[in-house]
């Protein structure tokens, strides 16, 4: 990784891998230590206030067109101080820090500071938060670091994300580190595609799966028909083209490649370690569009931090990264041999390896990408209530038309009792108390409102899997040695950052869409016709999610923490980023202490840009 270039100094290489070389320099502030001390970046948690600065840094970052090279093709892009190495920012928890940005490119640039906490002319949002960098300006940036972690940056304008314009953030906490490792990598997640983010909006706008090279064929038509007969196979597809829809619309765009750190597979980046020690990774995804699933094979992960704030340590086999969330990650590999990282996308189209290894020259084993996963009717439930389809009619093999207006407490046969809900019922109204045994396979659904406010998230996992998705859904996470999988339900605040008191309102807020425009929005609107949700300052907000769409959506809102509803009270995650799964209700608790304006928005590049976004207005201030 490229280490941010501030006042130039020399650098042991001691701890640092093969593939941080580039690294020249740190800040003035870090200029005498040791290749360990500055890799030494761990996790605490700090409430924001008045923080006490214990020193200033001052950093420059340039803004440059770069030439990017995955080793599978190359482009022109964007990229920070002329490299498309991502750069690291490290800050010390307390330091205030100044940050000059220059702009080289032809166009107006921004630069957000994911996840961290300051004041929102700082945020670098244009039209909410600033006006943004003009061509060949220097904006300075000036804030307080008032916690500590994994944290990232990136261009708000745009599509210069996706095509190259972030980077990582590594704090370093004020009393140190609460688990001390020996090794300390940040491990950068992208999704590099040959074209540029314009030209794939402008071409999913055109037609919605023009990226998707997982279309069903004749081939896989008659490999369905031997496993589940002729009528059902084409039944089955009847039933997905009434809908204009795949099984296979997982990820909207496909044909990228894969990198860690900037580095492709053939490039493989590597990280150094000695047998027995333990290794710090930083996994920050900072895609366009793509989930990524991470696992080391031979090695168990302990997840120790979730966006920047210290969970209790859990150790899994394989991890689901959302875009935009970081996951601190511990891992000791006591043998002398070369491991995989493995980072492979949810819908299985793309995969990259890193490698661990005692030594450099080494390059880890690149396993064949797993089966890819179908969508089912529990992923696609939440369409049926509002995505709206135009006159496509949605049906499920059954006879029930429509379920608006049904008197449920007549249903004999549905068994509730055992679904354990992580997030407040949204069924409002909805008689339970009767429905035993209902067999939910013979219902027919429409694309009216049926189902509107259902909460898919609740209902217990027949198969024992993740509550936070849909039952029986295509989804739902398994680990590749049949191990541990990370759940939202798995993580628990090391300690709590707010008082645990009831929120004063929900605010409801459903994802939905039309794929066939492409055109995302919330509560069926679009940002460009909506109306900023507005919250008083000093209040408990509960935000209900409702996906009512087939895709999952990261959710990021700016400025302040969310909360996530776990069951888990006092100890419920604090994250930047929320993921939504198909067909799900997530809801997450938000302590409105941060005046002024944000940004609200799912962060899949273009939903963002197609109208998943919200202008969020905090009303009143500190007494």
């Amino acid at each position: 990784m490229q280490l941010f270039k501030a006042k130039q100094c020399a650098l042991s290489d001691t701890a640092l891998s093969s593939s941080e070389h580039l690294a020249k320099g740190l800040s003035r502030r870090q200029f005498g230590l040791t290749a360990a001390a500055a890799l030494a970046m761990p996790t605490a948690l700090r409430a924001h206030g008045s923080p006490k600065i214990t020193s200033k840094g001052t950093y420059d970052i340039t803004v440059d067109r770069v030439r990017i090279d995955t080793g599978n093709f190359r482009k022109m892009g964007v990229g920070y101080n002329k490299s498309q190495i991502p750069t690291i920012l490290r800050f010390k928890e307390g330091e205030e820090v100044t940050i000059n940005v220059t702009n080289n490119l032809r166009e107006s640039t921004s630069i957000h500071w994911h996840g961290l906490i300051l004041p929102f002319q700082q945020d670098g949002v244009p039209g909410i938060s600033f006006n943004g960098i003009a061509p060949g300006e220097t904006f300075t940036y000036r804030f307080p670091i008032q916690q500590a972690g994994t944290y990232w940056f990136h261009s708000h304008s745009g599509f210069q994300e996706p095509d190259g314009a972030y980077g990582a953030i590594v704090i370093e906490p004020r009393d140190g580190e609460r688990i001390r490792t020996d090794r300390d990598y940040v491990v950068q997640l992208a999704d590099k595609h040959p074209h540029p983010g314009s030209r794939i909006m402008r071409n999913l706008k055109r037609m919605p799966d023009y990226y998707n090279r997982s279309q069903r064929t004749l081939q896989t038509l008659i490999e369905d028909s031997r496993q589940d007969s002729l009528k059902a196979a084409l039944k089955d597809r009847g039933m997905w083209g009434r809908m204009r829809m795949m099984p296979t619309d997982i990820e909207d765009v496909q044909g990228f490649t894969a990198l860690i750190n900037g580095r492709s597979t053939s490039q493989n980046w590597t990280g150094l370690f000695r047998p027995g020690e333990k290794v710090r990774l930083r996994i920050v995804n900072s895609s366009a569009m793509t989930y990524f699933d991470m696992r080391i094979p031979g090695l168990k992960m302990t997840v120790v931090q979730a966006d920047g704030n210290d969970v209790k340590p859990v150790t899994v086999d394989e991890l689901r990264v959302a875009v935009a969330e970081t996951y601190d990650v511990i891992v000791q590999p006591r043998e002398n041999k070369v491991y995989s990282i493995i980072a492979e996308s949810m819908g299985r189209t793309a995969l990259v390896r890193g490698t661990l290894s005692p030594r450099e020259g080494y390059a880890g084993a690149v396993p064949p990408l797993r089966p890819k996963p179908l969508l089912t009717m529990a992923d696609m439930s939440g369409m049926m209530g509002g995505m709206d389809m135009g006159d496509h009619v949605m049906q499920n093999a059954g006879g029930m038309q429509d379920m608006t207006g049904m008197d449920h407490s007549a249903m004999q046969g549905m068994d509730h009792s055992n679904m354990g809900s992580a997030t407040a019922p949204a069924a409002q109204a909805m008689d339970n108390s009767t429905m035993k045994g209902m067999d939910h396979s013979k219902m027919e659904m429409s694309a009216q409102p049926a189902m509107k406010g259902m909460d898919h998230s609740g209902m217990a996992m027949s198969d024992g899997g993740d509550p936070f998705y849909a039952p029986g859904s295509g989804l739902t996470p398994k680990a590749y040695n049949g191990g541990k999988f990370l759940s939202y339900k798995d993580l628990r605040a090391a300690r709590p950052l707010y008082r645990n008191r009831a929120p004063s309102r929900t605010i409801e807020l459903r994802l939905t869409g039309n794929m066939e425009r492409y055109i995302w929005s919330i509560n069926g609107v679009k940002y460009d016709d909506a109306d900023p949700i507005v919250l008083n300052y000093g209040e408990r907000v509960r935000i209900r999610f409702i996906n009512e769409t087939m895709m999952a959506h990261p959710m990021h809102l700016h400025g302040m923490w969310s909360i996530v509803d776990t069951g888990q009270g006092a100890r419920n995650p604090i994250k930047h980023t929320v993921s939504v799964q198909p067909g799900t209700t997530t809801d997450m608790e938000v302590e409105v202490d941060a005046p002024g304006q944000w940004a609200f928005h799912c962060h899949l590049s273009y939903h963002a840009d197609g109208g998943m976004f919200r202008k969020v207005v905090v009303r009143g201030r500190p007494a």
